[in-house]
């Protein structure tokens, strides 16, 4: 046999004992990664588990209590009246007033019966204030 035949020989020897290597590591890596699915598999009811346990204990009481109130503000008629605080950014000259009225009716405010839909200035001309 010939110098050349022998080096073709010990090649394809070469590139089949790597691709058989290759294909090992493989396998080991094929196996690694179904290990680690089941692994994984096995976990997921236990995540389940507590996440429908924290469900719940903090979650669920939170939601009952958002859900009756919802029913609550769903009751409450809009056109009721309700009141309404002066504040420096709205109707500043009737804080402490005492013709200040402050309820709202069907959505519109009545501040006082001299103004109704309050000052304009800082400073209300019969402001007076509140004795309690």
């Amino acid at each position: 046999m010939e110098q050349w035949q022998k080096d073709l020989v010990e090649i394809v020897e070469t590139v089949a004992d790597e691709v058989e290597r290759f294909f090992l590591g493989m396998s080991e890596m094929v196996d690694a990664f179904f290990e680690l699915t089941e692994e994984m598999t096995e976990q997921v009811p236990n995540i389940v588990t507590e996440v429908d346990q924290y469900l719940q204990d903090f979650a669920e009481p939170i939601l009952e209590a958002y859900w009756e109130l919802e029913d609550i503000v769903a009751d409450v008629d809009p056109a009721f009246p309700y009141s309404v605080e002066p504040t420096a950014e709205k109707n500043p000259a009737c804080i402490g007033c005492s013709h200040y009225h402050g309820q709202v009716y069907n959505g519109n405010l009545l501040v006082c019966a001299m103004h109704p839909h309050g000052c304009e200035d800082e400073n209300c001309p019969d402001w007076e204030k509140e004795e309690y």
